[in-house]
């Protein structure tokens, strides 16, 4: 009988490491504008230490307070997976601190996401892994269960299910479906080169900016 709500979920499906690979170095924002704007976590997530994000997710849904789920996903996550943990963004407890952010750089785990709080804040932004976290707490955590690994959760209001891609930077983090990844980065490839060209248009003072009048007038503005 399955034990819902404690269970944990060994196989993920995971996208080529190609794939993946081809979102290193894009802005965030790029890709989140050719999704529409509509699959980037909350903004009170943040970078800790500024370290870019990308990997693919590795899930964990645990109780409020509780890291015994997470204890076990450092163990089980593989090089190149970021942990997402929810914890519905209580910030009563810490998660995670430097001891356990220790083990997973070493395990080559590319970044940790915590809907919830973290520890130890000043050791780990000295950390060379990306950690993002909704806020800082000295409560350390309990480690009682129960939790689920590998599950489909919601971190910073988004759903992440395992082995979607995950794009982190200073602005935050764009959630990827690898069914729609490929799409995805092609057009947002092409939004970077375009935006390379403004930027240049813009130094040599060639930018085109009469839309800004053309748009007031369409929309009906009076200038007095």
């Amino acid at each position: 009988m399955s034990n819902v709500g404690f269970r944990i979920f060994a196989v993920v499906n995971r996208p080529s490491k190609e794939l993946v690979e081809g979102f290193k170095g894009l802005p965030v924002a790029n890709i989140a504008d050719e999704m529409n704007r509509l699959y980037c976590v909350n903004a009170r997530i943040k970078s800790l230490n500024s370290v870019p994000l990308l990997g693919t997710a590795f899930t964990v849904k645990a109780r409020v307070g509780d890291n015994l789920m997470l204890h076990k996903a450092i163990d089980m996550a593989q090089p190149g997976e970021v942990i997402v943990v929810d914890v519905q963004g209580d910030l009563t407890n810490s998660v995670t601190g430097e001891i356990m952010m220790r083990q997973a750089v070493k395990r080559g785990i590319s970044g940790v996401v915590v809907d919830g709080a973290v520890r130890d804040a000043d050791a780990l932004r000295n950390l060379n892994m990306p950690i993002y976290a909704a806020g800082i707490q000295p409560n350390g955590p309990y480690k009682d269960g129960p939790g689920e690994i590998n599950v489909p959760v919601c971190c910073g209001g988004i759903v992440v299910k395992p082995g979607d891609i995950l794009v982190g930077d200073a602005d935050g983090i764009v959630v990827i479906d690898p069914q729609d990844a490929p799409n995805i980065l092609e057009k947002a490839r092409e939004k970077y080169k375009q935006e390379q060209i403004k930027f240049k248009s813009i130094e040599e003072g060639t930018m085109d900016r009469s839309w800004v009048d053309k748009t007031l007038v369409k929309l009906g503005c009076d200038f007095v």
